[in-house]
């Protein structure tokens, strides 16, 4: 299971089902694109490269017209090489990875593939609302820190020519990490798609995260004591019902119509890495009291091993959807702090932007220089 390093045995069973989801939309250009969903840690580049190349030979989709975001939920499987040297696999456990990502990547593509096939005409509408069990996680150890925090619950909505409700797309920046224990779920976004789903019989939910590396649901439980375990549910529950029952104010409400094209685009930055630790700093690594420090210092060297060197920036995908005039997408990479949220709708406009994050590829933390300097 992928998000907690303090795991140390594989998972025990399922408490909730997960999925992978696939919006699809065609504009009146007639071009195409869909964007996917999974309750998920998160993509990497390796695994969404994969899709895309897929996809790419099978439907004629350009990268720019596909999008591929997680919830981010700490209770889902360990899927390519996310987070590798943060636990304590042996081979049995990496072959396991190793189908399962084959499995997730070949399933991603038969469902981009039928949510392709299944277009029909649709209208589409956004608007926001609001939910509050987001606290920015900074402050539980350092109160007299600010605390930003983003609150916005994004929504799409996708209507039927009769006005049913066919599928509706939503967002929130928090963690996912309402649970931690051995079982299987979405956590409370998956509550939250579930609750949708139910009030709206034959609708699909699907759920993007927004900037909420520095945010946690609070309350929650993360002890040891076996007493006030039950919490971490009934709270979990309780979260994907508040998110769920902002979505569903939203859709009850006056929405903006969308009309006008579909303009996409996607692009990498090359964000230069601080420091590049040398192949004697990385050996002595190996000799740290911290086995995720030594797996870690193992897993540079092999790369370079591999490479000859370790590489001195990374390529950081950023992606935007504008859908017309009403509503813009920008698509992140990353565990995204909320100040690029902030920033970025003050720069954009807080009405009509829509900042997703853990998209495309989640290779590290993406701090802001507060968080930098905290």
């Amino acid at each position: 299971m992928a998000g907690y390093g303090s795991r140390q045995e594989p998972m025990q069973g399922v408490r909730q089902e997960i999925y992978v989801k696939a919006l699809a939309l065609r504009d009146e250009s007639g071009t195409t694109a869909v964007l996917i969903t999974a309750d998920m840690l998160g993509f990497t580049a390796d695994v969404s490269d994969a899709v895309y190349r897929k996809c790419s030979s099978k439907f004629g989709l350009s990268r720019d017209r596909l999008v591929f975001g997680a919830s981010h939920t700490h209770s889902g499987p360990v899927i390519g090489r996310m987070l590798w040297p943060a636990y304590p696999l042996g081979k049995r456990e990496e072959a396991a990875i190793d189908r399962y990502t084959a499995t997730f990547i070949d399933t991603t593509v038969d469902v981009i593939g039928r949510s392709i096939q299944d277009l029909a005409p649709a209208s589409l509408a956004f608007e926001q609302g609001l939910a509050g069990f987001a606290v920015n996680r900074r402050r539980v150890a350092h109160r007299e820190y600010p605390g930003p925090v983003d609150q916005d619950v994004p929504v799409l909505s996708v209507r039927t020519t009769d006005g049913r409700l066919r599928a509706v797309l939503f967002g929130y920046a928090c963690h996912n990490t309402s649970l931690s224990d051995y079982l299987i779920n979405g956590d409370w976004a998956g509550f939250a798609q579930h609750a949708l789903e139910a009030a709206y019989p034959g609708a699909t939910a699907l759920f993007m995260t927004g900037s909420g590396g520095d945010a946690n649901p609070l309350p929650r439980y993360g002890g040891n004591d076996p007493t006030l375990k039950h919490y971490s549910v009934e709270l979990s529950t309780m979260y994907g019902k508040i998110l769920a029952a902002a979505v569903d104010l939203v859709l009850h409400g006056k929405m903006k119509p969308i009309t006008g094209p579909l303009n996409t685009i996607f692009e990498t930055v090359d964000l230069p890495f601080h420091k590049v630790p040398t192949r004697a700093e990385l050996e002595a690594r190996l000799e740290d009291r911290n086995p995720s420090i030594r797996r870690h210092a193992q897993f540079l060297l092999a790369k370079i091993e591999r490479d000859g060197k370790l590489p001195d920036r990374y390529p950081y995908p950023v992606q935007v959807w504008q859908f017309g005039r009403v509503m813009k997408m920008i698509v992140l990479a990353g565990e995204v702090v909320v100040d690029y949220s902030l920033r970025l709708k003050s720069q954009y406009g807080w009405d009509d932007t829509w900042v997703a994050a853990y998209a495309n590829d989640v290779s590290a933390y993406i701090p802001s220089r507060r968080v930098l300097i905290e």
